[in-house]
């Protein structure tokens, strides 16, 4: 009967040094598999072939995505959040390895590699990686005290709260000084997991308390040794004088300061056992730089208004609730100080006119409101609130900060000047004055656009300045907007203030085209309807054009055809268009209809190689379409189907199978020959050679040379450079790695057939029998024959079935009941299978044994023979 080998996988162990010429068409779309190093604790295969890579939280993530294909794929690294709450995360890496050092819990996810080149679909696989962690866990204490009992005996619970943040999740046990607690062993505890904590709390309760429940309290979390996360333990010690936190601010609430001033807020612990922590907080989450914190006294030098806000110390000791105390800094302010002028709202003239009424209303801003007073001058001297000049302050709910002056039945003598102070009561901040002069020449504002002004027209990259004339006395500030208020201005505000009347752009830009609008404001003026005025603004720019820039290749004595397109412009008319070779013009003219126009070379000849110019203007400047036009081969594409191909030649030295395809052959002229170029890793010197080709190369055409001698174990630096009649064309580079077999395991592969599954072998299905895993004493073993064959692939077949098999060793006979050695050396060519077939003989007696089977790399140390014991 015939018995089924154990199958090895296809694995590279080495590569002849044969010199190949055959020429094989080959274009492959991408495979891809994960591989990792770094500090895996586990990887394992879930549903739906999803692996699932663990690794404990600050070691490093290392993921390789092997592929296959080509033209060589393309491949890219992304990632999706490992939770929910996480949105998702685009965090791409464009080369075969991910790296990540110190991995962090919020880095979990599935990783995705993606390998494309343009042929077929792009190959995906991905790895869900899982980070392991145990925080220290936290225990918290709450404790109740019941309703009194015949007016003597109060019942009092506790309970101890155990938390801990882990992946995976983490399991609980609590401790009474050594003594384990569990539920049932003690009738005063009861150990309960409240249902909506999902698995993440333990709760130990103890009713009634007595004087043996006054002890230290641990409680322990763990993840059973995950990833070799050692437990975590913490310890809380009840007594009775356990008590939840207490604390007091020696400080006012609010505290009103001057700017420049050092304030001090000092918060103490009034009660609290174990004694409680003392923290601070405020407004904008994180305290100012600046700040100093110290045995629970927060220091802030030199305050600013940036730093006034709500401050509040929170005392913490895991009982209870923390305590908190909160108190506002409020940074004394005076600023922008604005007036405005309102004539005699009964009657319809918008000028001040003798006889009538008028108010002048002074705004500023304070910190704090309560604190500012106001105060009138007329020409330098106090004013008093009289039947005719009547002083007010306005509500503040409407107009914080404001003070009005109405002037009623305006006379001659009321012309002046007239001055509002404002003030803080408490001192300490300069008071803010503010003029307006009231007289005959005091008129309401007129706004116009200076001839000429409207519309303007500039060309890009210019400064331009937009003016609108405002009259009138006091002059008020012009505010600038877009006429289509959905459009931002040149600074990216919706209004900017000019009091000139001047909205100055610098390098203009084509977007800046449209309608701009000028009014006055009543600030600083009259309040009355604002006066506007519209400026156009016509911004001419270069035609844009398409394509900027290309390579156009060819061969000779063949057609080339170029084309530049118009995209935009402005003016878009009278354009006109000029086509050079270098500086020498060959062909100009004017647009019709059309936007684009086009060059054509009938027969290229040497001359006819280099920079193609178009360009396309109008009143503004010039757009330009470049191609360069050249003969230069592109670049060859080098193989990589098999994973880093090398073989060992002598001890000493190896070779290595170099092997690319041509893009785009059929682009140019026939390439003649390739330039090698090799240097060693590290070195300046290239060796440089010349490879002929007798032919033309067909588009995937594969090419095959070796290169010798190169010394183990050092890394080269190949560059491949295709030569035509034009000359060089793009070079290609790539490394050339000395390195063992991919497989860790045929480096030094050794199976004792000790577990399941039996190393990497598989049964035949197309045996006679199975090989059996067993013990057994050797006895009867006779009448054997066993055979090992050495299966070779075929180019660019997966399935083993397609491998020729072919004898290396075989032994024949009754062997005896002892053990025997047998030593082969084999020389792969290409990837291969190592297979066992044992043909046994009739009978009981006719059992075969293999054990301790181990492949080396290198010559065996004893020569090999057909019988070997």
């Amino acid at each position: 009967m015939k018995g089924l080998p154990f199958k090895e996988s296809c694995q590279r162990y080495s590569v002849s040094a044969v010199f190949n010429n055959s020429k094989v068409f080959t274009e492959t779309p991408p495979t891809v598999r994960i591989v990792h190093s770094g500090h895996a604790c586990n990887v394992e295969e879930e549903r739906y072939t999803e692996r699932v890579y663990t690794i404990r939280e600050g070691e490093t993530l290392e993921l390789t995505c092997l592929v296959t294909g080509h033209p060589r794929p393309h491949i890219r690294w992304t990632k999706t959040a490992g939770s929910v709450s996480d949105r998702f995360q685009d965090t791409s890496v464009f080369n075969e390895t991910l790296h990540i050092a110190k991995i962090l819990r919020h880095q979990g996810g599935r990783y995705y590699c993606k390998a494309e080149n343009g042929l077929g679909s792009p190959a995906i696989k991905s790895i869900r990686v899982d980070v392991y962690y145990l925080d220290d866990p936290v225990v918290t204490v709450h404790q109740s005290i019941g309703e009194a009992k015949e007016q003597f005996y109060y019942e009092r619970t506790v309970f101890l709260r155990c938390v801990a943040n882990s992946n995976p999740p983490v399991r609980y046990s609590w401790h009474r000084g050594r003594d384990v607690l569990s539920q049932g062993s003690d009738k005063g505890v009861e150990i309960y997991e409240p249902f909506f904590t999902q698995g993440e709390t333990k709760i130990l309760k103890l009713k009634n308390l007595r004087p043996k429940d006054y002890a230290n309290y641990s409680c322990i979390a763990s993840v059973r040794n995950v990833c070799g996360i050692p437990d975590r333990r913490v310890i809380f010690r009840l007594t009775n004088k356990t008590a939840s936190p207490s604390i007091k601010l020696l400080v006012e609430d609010p505290i009103v300061v001057n700017p420049g001033q050092t304030v001090s807020l000092v918060c103490i612990a009034t009660g609290g056992e174990p004694p409680p922590t003392l923290t601070w907080s405020s407004t904008s989450e994180k305290l100012p730089e600046k700040s100093v914190v110290k045995d629970g006294t927060l220091t802030l030098p030199a305050i600013t208004s940036e730093d006034a806000g709500v401050y509040s110390c929170i005392a913490s000791n895991n009982v209870g609730n923390p305590a908190k105390k909160s108190t506002t800094i409020i940074v004394r302010a005076l600023k922008k100080g604005r007036f405005w002028i309102t004539p005699d709202p009964y009657h319809n003239d918008d000028n001040i006119q003798i006889g009538r009424e008028v108010k002048i209303s002074c705004q500023v801003e304070a910190t704090p409101p309560e604190e500012l007073m106001f105060s009138w001058l007329k020409n330098g001297r106090a004013l008093r609130s009289s039947e005719r000049m009547v002083i007010t302050q306005t509500d503040p709910d409407i107009s914080p900060g404001t003070t009005n002056l109405d002037i009623i039945d305006l006379k001659f003598t009321d012309f002046g000047t007239y001055t509002c102070v404002a003030s803080l009561r408490g001192g300490g901040i300069p008071e803010i004055s503010i003029d307006v002069n009231i007289s005959s020449t005091t008129v309401p504002p007129s706004l116009t656009v200076p001839r000429g002004k409207s519309p303007l027209v500039v060309r890009e990259g210019e400064t331009v300045e937009l003016e609108c004339l405002v009259s009138g006395k006091p002059k008020p500030i012009i505010l600038w907007s877009r006429a289509d208020k959905e459009v931002l201005m040149p600074d990216g505000s919706m209004q900017m203030e000019s009091y000139d009347g001047v909205l100055r752009i610098v390098n203009v830009s084509r977007e800046m085209t449209g309608s701009y609008r000028c009014q006055t404001s009543q600030y600083n003026g009259f309040n009355v309807k604002p006066r506007e005025a519209v400026v156009e603004l016509i911004v001419q720019y270069p035609p844009a054009v398409e394509p900027a820039w290309s390579e156009v290749r060819q061969g000779l004595n063949r057609p080339v055809a170029m084309s530049c397109r118009v995209l935009r412009a402005h003016p878009s008319r009278v354009l006109r268009y000029e086509w050079r070779l270098g500086s020498r013009l060959l062909h100009a003219g004017h647009f019709d209809t059309r936007d684009e126009t086009e060059y054509t070379v009938r027969t290229l000849t040497r001359e006819g190689y280099g920079e193609y110019t178009c360009d396309i203007i109008n009143e503004a400047g010039a757009g330009r379409c470049t191609f360069l036009v050249t003969g230069k081969a592109f670049a060859p594409e080098f193989y990589y189907d098999t994973y880093s191909p090398l073989w060992q030649n002598r001890p000493r030295v190896y070779g290595f199978k170099l092997q690319w395809t041509q893009m785009n052959p059929d682009a140019v002229d026939r390439i003649m020959a390739y330039r090698l170029g090799i240097r060693q890793t590290g070195q300046q010197r290239w060796w440089e050679q010349e490879i002929p080709v007798e032919g033309p190369i067909q588009k995937g055409e594969l090419i095959t040379y070796n290169l010798t001698e190169l010394i183990r174990p050092e890394a080269y630096e190949v560059r491949l450079t295709p030569i035509t009649r034009f000359g060089e064309g793009d070079f290609t580079i790539r490394m050339v790695t000395y390195s063992a077999p991919i497989n860790p395991h045929l480096r030094e592969f050794h199976c004792s057939f000790e577990e399941e599954p039996i190393c990497m072998f598989t049964q035949d299905k197309n045996d006679n029998f199975d090989w059996t895993r067993q013990s057994a004493n050797m006895e009867n073993h006779h009448l054997s024959t066993v055979h090992i064959m050495l299966y070779n692939s075929r180019l660019k077949m997966k399935m083993a079935t397609t491998c020729n098999a072919s004898p290396v060793w075989s032994l024949t006979g009754n062997q005896g009941e002892r053990w025997r050695q047998a030593k082969i050396s084999i020389h792969p060519t290409s990837s291969f299978q190592v297979i066992f077939e044992g043909i046994r003989g009739p009978g009981i007696e006719g059992d075969i044994a293999i054990d301790d089977v181990t492949l080396e790399e290198g010559e065996c140390p004893d020569p090999p023979s057909n019988r070997m014991y």
